[in-house]
């Protein structure tokens, strides 16, 4: 039994991890500031820590008592889109965060670090599907982050000899995301819409493309990681192969939901078209495994969503720059 540290296991993929991590009889310590998770979210046989990766002295006094021997670090705020207007504390939050962490791991030995960074570090590319060779080109600050620590880790292992692992996770939904956030996971964000008796919000003409991964496919491998000698110092695109449309995920939400379908179209955003990925690699390591389509993972969420029911949406608070600022997140007043 290892002991396991996983930050932002309150959250949708890391409370996902957790479990599959203490299925295989780790010992693990989550750690959540709860700003985007629940503790509901935190599954039996994990011990919760309430606090946040930017508190140093609460990182040190962790890593001091319990002694881990992986870290697993999904603590993020993952709003691409929301990322540019939120620049500071998407650095602070994302990139100097990790910082804290990968130092307490250098400092108390820890043996390997896996990181979960984003398809996001790609941005455009004329190369699809993307995959781990791609040249990395992010286009908003939070693929920016996400490979600042690619690259830290590099050093890191170099410097230090701290072995890592990267995933990049791609439009992961299922039971656990946060519906209320209308700021990213458009699954959810569909959901919750239908559930309010609203139409599903589209940005420009939902021509974008992604490939939208079920957590049930991919927390798995993600656990397995650490006990895979071949995962160790690589990068690791995991999700869905079969890209759709963003109109094409509308009408599945709305089947898997038992409505009819209601889109809204808004101006379109600043953000990559078509962004889906290759994944001949993570088979090759971890070898091939059942998937779920696209159709059955929306009915497991939509179980999930109806019996937890609608939630509000939450406005961030703290928004640094209003230029350009989608005029759809913008919140609506009231009308006599």
């Amino acid at each position: 039994m290892s002991k396991v540290l996983v930050t932002g296991g309150a959250g949708f993929i890391g409370s996902h991890v957790t479990e599959a991590l203490v299925g295989r009889g780790h010992n693990v310590v989550v750690l959540d500031d709860l700003s985007g998770g629940f503790v509901d979210n935190v599954v039996p046989g994990a011990e919760f820590v309430q606090g946040s990766i930017n508190d140093v002295e609460l990182i040190e006094r962790l890593f001091n008592q319990q002694r881990f021997e992986y870290v697993y670090h999904l603590a993020a705020y993952a709003a691409e889109g929301l990322s540019h207007f939120i620049r500071r504390f998407n650095y602070q939050n994302n990139l100097l965060g990790s910082m804290n962490l990968i130092n307490a791991a250098v400092n108390h030995g820890v043996k390997c670090f896996v990181f979960t960074s984003s398809i996001a570090v790609y941005g455009s590319s004329p190369e699809l599907p993307m995959t781990e060779e791609t040249r990395p080109h992010p286009e908003d600050p939070y693929g920016v982050s996400k490979l600042a620590v690619e690259m830290d880790l590099k050093t890191a292992k170099d410097m230090f000899d701290l072995d890592y692992i990267i995933f990049r996770p791609h439009n992961v939904y299922g039971e656990r995301q946060n519906i209320g956030d209308k700021y990213r996971n458009v699954v959810g964000i569909f959901m919750n819409q239908i559930l309010q008796g609203k139409a599903m919000t589209v940005f420009g003409d939902g021509s974008q493309t992604r490939a939208f991964s079920y957590i049930g496919d991919a927390a798995p491998i993600m656990a397995d990681a650490i006990a895979t000698p071949a995962a160790y110092n690589q990068i690791f695109n995991i999700g869905a192969d079969q890209p759709y449309s963003i109109n094409e995920l509308a009408q599945a939400v709305a089947r898997a939901m038992g409505v009819e379908p209601d889109i809204n179209y808004v101006p379109a955003r600043n953000e990559v078209v078509n962004a889906y990925s290759s994944h001949e690699k993570i088979h090759h390591v971890f070898g091939t495994r059942s998937t779920t389509i696209l159709d059955a993972g929306l009915e497991r969420m939509a179980l999930w969503v109806r019996k937890h029911g609608a939630r509000s949406s939450q406005e961030f608070e703290g928004i640094e720059v209003m230029k350009n600022f989608p005029k759809a997140w913008l919140v609506q007043k009231p009308t006599d």
